[in-house]
């Protein structure tokens, strides 16, 4: 198994037959995976847990995808948390300003093939340890 399929991945949503379906999508190419069913379970998962990326619905009882992610991005361990929102309201949400604002590494518009986002994953951790390693090696 190679590094990057042994990355942990948080999911946050409240549908159970589609959390169920993300977290079966993503374990099939080698992620390790935890799963809660709103916004408020999810902060204290990440917060007891180490995670390499969220994937979050938008809309969730207790906490929103979008409430949990400003709380994240406000504590400087989760600043670069990649996330990935997943939402049914694509033509309702200004893309573009969700992206900068909330630093998303990506916008998933229900409804949506789970093994394409599992490619995506796969595509977006990449990129981000990429990008990770060359700002620690421009530091050094």
């Amino acid at each position: 198994m190679s590094q990057m399929t042994s990355k942990q991945i948080l999911v946050a949503e409240d549908d159970p037959v589609f959390r169920r379906v993300i977290v079966f999508a993503l374990k099939q190419v080698g992620f390790t995976v935890d799963s809660v069913s709103d916004g408020e379970q999810a902060q204290h998962q990440l917060h007891a847990g180490e995670y390499d990326m969220l994937i979050t619905d938008h809309q969730m009882p207790l906490c929103s995808g979008l409430d949990l992610i400003q709380r994240l991005r406000e504590s400087p361990r989760f600043v670069h948390l990649p996330v990935v929102l997943c939402t049914a309201r694509g033509l309702e949400l200004d893309k573009d300003h969700l992206q900068n604002r909330l630093q998303l590494a990506g916008i998933m518009h229900k409804p949506f093939s789970p093994r394409l986002l599992a490619e995506r994953v796969r595509t977006l951790l990449a990129t981000h340890e990429a990008q990770l390693l060359t700002t620690n090696s421009t530091i050094v």
